[in-house]
Parts: C-alpha cells; sequence; structure tokens
C-alpha cells in the first residue's frame, strides 16, 4: 500500500473505499461554426468507447486490479461512457474471459467470482462541447478510480493526465469508511498523504501551476492544475499560427487564456 512503512496486519477485508475522481479539460480555437462541428466530429472519433476502453484497461492493470465486466456506449450526438467493475487478486482463466488484453475489451463471468464488486470500478465520461458565437470549444472528461482493499488508485495519476490533452485537471481523492487491526482497532484510512501532488511526476508537474484544498480530518483531498505555457499552434484546429496577423494571435491566446482561467477558478470573467 502507497505510503505503508509497515503493513497493517488487517482483522477480515481491507473495505475502506478510496475513490480518485477526476474532470480534465481540453481546450480548442476553431473560428467558424463549420470548424467547431468538425472538431467536435474529431474529439468524438479520438475519444470514442473503443478507445476509452482500452485506456481504462490500462489503468485497471496499473493500479494492479483485474477486469471483470465492461459496458460501453457512444451516444448522439456526441460523448461516450464507460464502465468497468474491477476487483483485486488473482482470478484464473477458469473465473474470467481476459480478452482485454487481446484488444477486443470484452470481458465476460464464466463462474462465481470470489471478488469485493460494490464499490470498485473504473468510468469515464465525454462532454465535448462548443458554441456558434465562441470561437474557443471544450472537451471534457470526467473518470471516476474506485477500489476497495488493497489497491490505490492513485497509482494511476500519471497514466490518466498523460492520457488526454489536459488544460486544466481537477482532482478529488477521499477514503471512506473504517477497516480494523487484530486486535479491533478502526483505521479510517491506512495510507499516508499529505497532497495528491506528491503522487504525480515532477516533470508533469512542471508544466502546470497546481493548488491544493484539503481537508485532512475528513480525508479529502483536493487538486487543481492550470497549464503554465500556450504553444498557440497547438490549440488551432485546421489553422497554421503563422496564417494570423500578430494582434490576431495574441486576441486567440488570451481568449483561450481567458475561458482555462474561468474553468479553473470556477468563475466566469466578465
Amino acid at each position: 500500500m502507497i505510503g505503508l512503512e509497515k503493513k497493517l496486519t488487517l482483522y477480515g477485508f481491507n473495505n475502506l473505499t478510496k475513490t480518485l475522481s477526476f474532470n480534465i479539460y481540453d481546450v480548442c480555437c476553431a473560428k467558424s461554426e463549420r470548424e467547431q462541428k468538425d472538431y467536435i466530429a474529431y474529439i468524438d472519433e479520438q475519444y470514442n468507447s473503443e478507445r476509452l476502453t482500452k485506456i481504462l484497461c490500462d489503468v485497471t492493470q496499473t493500479i494492479g486490479a483485474h477486469v471483470l465486466n465492461i459496458s460501453k456506449q457512444d451516444y448522439d450526438p456526441q460523448g461516450a461512457s464507460v464502465n468497468i467493475l474491477i476487483a483485486e487478486g488473482n482470478l484464473s482463466s477458469e473465473h474470467i474471459d481476459e480478452s482485454c488484453n487481446q484488444g477486443k475489451y470484452s470481458v465476460q463471468l464464466r463462474n462465481s467470482v470470489h471478488a469485493h464488486l460494490d464499490k470498485s470500478h473504473v468510468t469515464v465520461h465525454t462532454f465535448p462541447e462548443y458554441h456558434p458565437d465562441n470561437s474557443i470549444s471544450t472537451f471534457r472528461v470526467d473518470i471516476d478510480v474506485s477500489t476497495c482493499g488493497e489497491i490505490s488508485p492513485l497509482n494511476a495519476l500519471d497514466y490518466l493526465i498523460g492520457s488526454f490533452e489536459s488544460d486544466i485537471i481537477t482532482i478529488d481523492y477521499r477514503v471512506r469508511g473504517f477497516t480494523r487491526d487484530l486486535e479491533g482497532k478502526k483505521y479510517y484510512i491506512e495510507h499516508d498523504i499529505t497532497s495528491i501532488q506528491d503522487y504525480i511526476d515532477d516533470t508533469t508537474l512542471t508544466r502546470y501551476d497546481a493548488i491544493d484544498v484539503n481537508v485532512y480530518q475528513s480525508n479529502i483531498f483536493h487538486t487543481k492544475m492550470l497549464i503554465k505555457e500556450i504553444e498557440l499552434q497547438n490549440y488551432l484546429f485546421n489553422l497554421d499560427v503563422y496564417e494570423l496577423p500578430p494582434k490576431q494571435r495574441l486576441d486567440i491566446t488570451s481568449n483561450l487564456r481567458k475561458e482555462m482561467i474561468e474553468i479553473f477558478s470556477g468563475m466566469n470573467i466578465y
């Protein structure tokens, strides 16, 4: 378990529920309504349910869990959802068809699986959006990794951040419930943590401004991250930065930054 120098000997199953929740935003400049619709179609194709399933299967492997069941859906006109039930421990081929490893991304239970399923899951939902009166379009991804037992969702942090074009990231981590040691003493958290940032690679952190809002007595941890540098070409859809005059480049950069700050702060700037 992350942060434990000496592993606790528990009575029965470790039933602490550890939940990691993400909101990841990608921001783009698409000038015309046609370009905005093309951007949404591009994002919808890039992050369809098949690719999202692959990402969540990789997350499951990263945290040391096993896939039990997959549900996925693409939506009309846009967006997708994937939900994966997971369990810790070694599951034999008698119990599970691990076709997730074969590129099919579907898993069927064969026999009774003795696993704790009530709160162990990985989910993702996507929300591409634009407005015809605004040249800035956004793509939001909501991800939840919830585990019960020894496995920790914090191990998935770097992989998830790297799997998406992340301009703004909000992360919540909470430990719920309690577990007991052999003497019956209750533990409301069984690993050390002072900040979610401690579990993010230093190279990644250097690219962002980050702040924490933590409630330690309730085992609630919150981190917000905002990309520091805007390389304008990376934010233009079907447009070369050198086709734009300097003033227009400055205006677009300003609008992009305004959009990011509003999302990061949760407040509109007028």
